[in-house]
């Protein structure tokens, strides 16, 4: 039983690209109010755009986020730093060939494109980020600066 609590509360520091008016008549397909932002080509795709899901934790040594793909490779998994403290992380999940002999019954495993970004606090070290992937699960560890002690000077009082 885990005593995290998980909610859709804003988070300042994610940067999930969501398109409130996605599949509305007026909505993002045309004319997007954001057009610089990414876009899903299929709603399996906007499913799995939105349902990467990722644990970040911050120990004293650095910023660590796990991120769940099972089932894909390392090569289909992008890490990238932007603008020297936007984190994000992608990939890809492609559709089984469907064979003309082939009969489905159920399909319930996502596939489609994934994309996740994350401002990185003031203190993370950008430029000796780490990843590794290991059994489905992705860990990216961003160090942290070292807290500079502040420089104290006795003084002597004379008199």
């Amino acid at each position: 039983m885990s005593l995290i609590r998980r909610s859709n509360v804003f988070d300042p520091f994610s940067l999930d690209l969501w398109d409130p008016f996605e599949g509305f008549p007026f909505g993002s397909s045309g004319g997007s109010l954001f057009p610089s932002f990414p876009r899903a080509s299929s709603s399996s795709e906007v499913a799995a755009f939105a349902g990467a899901r990722i644990d970040w934790k911050e120990t004293p040594e650095a910023h660590v986020f796990k991120a769940d793909v099972p089932g894909l490779k390392k090569e289909e998994v992008k890490v990238e730093v932007e603008d020297g403290n936007i984190l994000q992380i992608s990939g890809e999940r492609n559709k089984e060939q469907e064979e003309k002999t082939d009969t489905w019954h159920r399909v319930e495993r996502s596939s489609g494109k994934f994309l996740r970004r994350f401002r990185l606090p003031e203190n993370a070290k950008a430029e000796q980020i780490r990843a590794s992937m290991e059994n489905g699960v992705l860990t990216v560890t961003v160090p942290k600066e070292e807290v500079k002690k502040p420089d104290v000077k006795s003084i002597q009082i004379s008199g």
